[in-house]
């Protein structure tokens, strides 16, 4: 069954995992939330896991909602220059780094408006990467309880994450922190190289059927 997904910001190793392993269909018609993987990603440095973060305009109004699809990116801030220059310092001395340095690099160097379409981007680089198919399809209204999909829209959420023991892969600091679990797919990528798809493939994800 085809399996309902968020966009994510350089999405996490179990989000990652559903792509690799079957149909997907984006969420396309839900509100912007707080605390989840839209605008954000995290990956490991000398210090542990550590949060890149895009800064968003915030609409105002009574209920301060808006569409997540409209959520512009507030590049006031040099946010891409410090995900890059954070990428750099915690990865150079990985395996993989410089092997895929060119293929991510434009994504932090043209400006980008909106959060979605800015997700989506680095979703299909990663996929290409990988040589995944990038899905393209996205539902046209908001489903409360989809009976047509398996919906993984949870995985999305930051905060409270029931995703934490997966199986573990060599990463930089891992001796120093031990092995961090379901970081971005940026970690796995860049210590794993193109085994990073076999990893995948083979994670067990639970996810609400």
């Amino acid at each position: 069954m085809t399996v309902l997904l968020h966009p994510a910001y350089f999405p996490n190793c179990a989000t990652m995992a559903v792509l690799a392993r079957g149909q997907v269909i984006w969420e396309g018609w839900d509100n912007y939330q707080k605390q989840t993987y839209r605008n954000r990603c995290y990956i490991c440095t000398d210090r542990g896991a550590q949060m890149l973060s895009i800064p968003i305009k915030h609409v105002g109004g009574k209920t301060g909602r808006q569409a997540y699809r409209d959520v512009r990116i507030d590049n006031n801030y040099l946010w891409q220059r410090q995900h890059w220059r954070g990428l750099q310092t915690a990865y150079r001395s990985s395996p993989f780094f410089e092997f895929y340095e060119a293929d991510l690099r434009p994504l932090f160097e043209k400006p980008h408006t909106f959060l979605m379409d800015l997700n989506l981007q680095t979703i299909e680089v990663f996929c290409n990467l990988l040589g995944l198919d990038f899905p393209t399809e996205t539902t046209q209204h908001y489903l409360p309880e989809p009976e047509q999909y398996t919906d993984a829209r949870e995985l999305v959420i930051a905060k409270g994450s029931k995703i934490k023991d997966l199986p573990s892969y060599t990463q930089v600091f891992q001796e120093r922190h031990g092995f961090v679990a379901n970081l971005s797919c940026l970690d796995l990528l860049f210590n794993e190289g193109n085994r990073a798809l076999q990893y995948l493939q083979n994670l067990p994800i639970p996810f609400s059927k």
